[in-house]
């Protein structure tokens, strides 16, 4: 199974870890850190740098929050955040991916070399399909999510999760087929957190083998999110920082079940237990 990147093609006969970096100052578990619009850009640059070094098959570089409740930001702010780092990790030898809905930010960042976007919005922004449709290679991931950051969890989805995000994922995917984007281009993601509740998220990791249906590659993005906690019960991972092994364990689990990139936070630490998981299979 191969995913055609911008300037890879990324095997994924065996699974992959996609490091994050939040340029932002509000993301949800590491906001402010590495914000690229401040005098921190060399530390943002060095963390990309790591993550690699760490072992990160890709890189994810997101500059606007979508945690809940988060608000968009100007796109000129979104691009001045992004386009500093995405410069410098597409010199680091792995595939670069963006996580943003903004066609004008698909453009610019894809023109710089950047191999995937990465959008919660699954390309139903105006212009977004076209965007990536008129890019001759580039990889794309596409998410479901329900409503938007704003209302995502204060009216999350009802009823049986799996056919509803199955259903939009495949819809989704043929909308950009019909527009000649190679299958091998695709790869889904379920949008774990994303406007569904604690038993939803759950019984889209439990389930997942049935998203395979759709014959694509998926992506799980399980990382600090606040279901673990929710599960965990441990004061411990009240904050997102604290949430690292329940967190390694649902990448372990995601892939097991059938995922082929999981999106994190803690690199080094899911890529040893993957070589573990890997060692025992």
């Amino acid at each position: 199974m191969i995913w055609q990147t911008s300037r890879f093609q990324l095997d994924l006969s065996q699974p992959r870890v996609m490091g994050i970096v939040n340029v932002t100052p509000d993301s949800f578990s590491d906001g402010g850190r590495y914000d690229a619009a401040t005098e921190n850009l060399s530390a943002v640059l060095a963390y990309c740098e790591k993550l690699v070094h760490d072992g990160a098959d890709l890189l994810d570089i997101g500059g606007e929050s979508t945690r809940p409740g988060a608000w968009p930001v100007p796109l000129e702010q979104e691009l001045a955040r992004v386009l500093p780092v995405v410069r410098h990790a597409v010199t680091l030898g792995v595939p670069v991916s963006v996580d943003t809905y903004k066609p004008e930010v698909m453009r610019a960042v894809l023109d710089l070399g950047a191999d995937i976007i990465n959008d919660i919005w699954a390309l139903r922004q105006p212009g977004a399909l076209q965007a990536v449709a008129a890019h001759a290679s580039c990889g794309v991931c596409l998410m479901h999510m329900h409503r938007e950051p704003q209302t995502m969890q204060t009216t999350p989805m009802q009823g049986d999760v799996l056919p509803q995000v199955l259903s939009f994922l495949e819809q989704a995917a043929r909308s950009l087929q019909a527009l000649g984007v190679e299958k091998s281009r695709i790869v889904l993601d379920p949008g774990i957190g994303f406007g569904k509740t604690v038993e939803q998220n759950f019984a889209l990791l439990a389930r997942q083998r049935e998203l395979l249906a759709a014959g694509y590659p998926l992506l799980a993005g399980w990382s600090r999110k606040s279901s673990l906690a929710a599960v965990c019960d441990d004061p411990a991972t009240a904050s997102p920082a604290g949430r690292m092994v329940p967190s390694v364990v649902a990448a372990l689990l995601a892939v097991e079940r059938g995922a082929r990139i999981v999106r994190v936070h803690d690199v080094r630490e899911t890529v040893q237990a993957l070589k573990v998981w890997k060692a025992a299979s």
